[in-house]
């Protein structure tokens, strides 16, 4: 058991990390770089926009409901703890980071739903006319983590009873 509370030691922080990083970022795309809103082409294949998603990934099941915001917000609460259950029954790395990823992004996204109703995203790639949706931080470390663990599902070998 003790193995396992050093999973929490990994994963914990690191989430904690991904959300300040996450909000951080959206303050500075909101306070100082999209005053005014616009597009601002980095590359040719990657703008910073300023898009609110009142949805979930890819803006599924948007809710411009007053309620909507706090049931997506509670709704990835959950979530957020059966991951942290999960966190501390593991004790591996790998899938701690994965977990601690997934974690994080989750809370800075639900930090955002709880102060403005809406997800903030901003980064913008885009080939040949074709733009991926926009998305933020907490989007890539889900996005990571998510497959961080599908690649530890199916490729990490379980021990043998004992």
């Amino acid at each position: 058991m003790a193995r396992s509370h050093s999973m929490w030691r990994l994963g914990i922080p690191l989430a904690g990390l991904v959300m300040v990083l996450d909000q951080l970022t959206k303050w500075v795309i909101l306070s100082q770089v999209m005053q005014p809103p616009r597009g601002i082409e980095v590359t040719p294949f990657f703008n910073l926009v300023l898009a609110w998603n009142r949805g979930i990934s890819f803006s599924l099941l948007t809710n411009d409901t007053a309620a909507g915001p706090f049931i997506l917000a509670g709704m990835a609460g959950a979530i957020v703890l059966g991951l942290a259950w999960w966190l501390g029954r593991i004790d591996r790395r790998w899938p701690a980071v994965g977990i601690g990823l997934v974690m994080g992004g989750a809370l800075g996204n639900i930090i955002d739903r709880l102060r403005y109703g809406a997800v903030v995203d901003f980064l913008d790639f885009h080939l040949a006319g074709w733009h991926w949706p926009a998305f933020n931080l907490a989007d890539a470390a889900i996005t990571v983590g998510v497959g961080m663990l599908i690649v530890d599902g199916l490729f990490d070998k379980p021990e043998r009873a004992k």
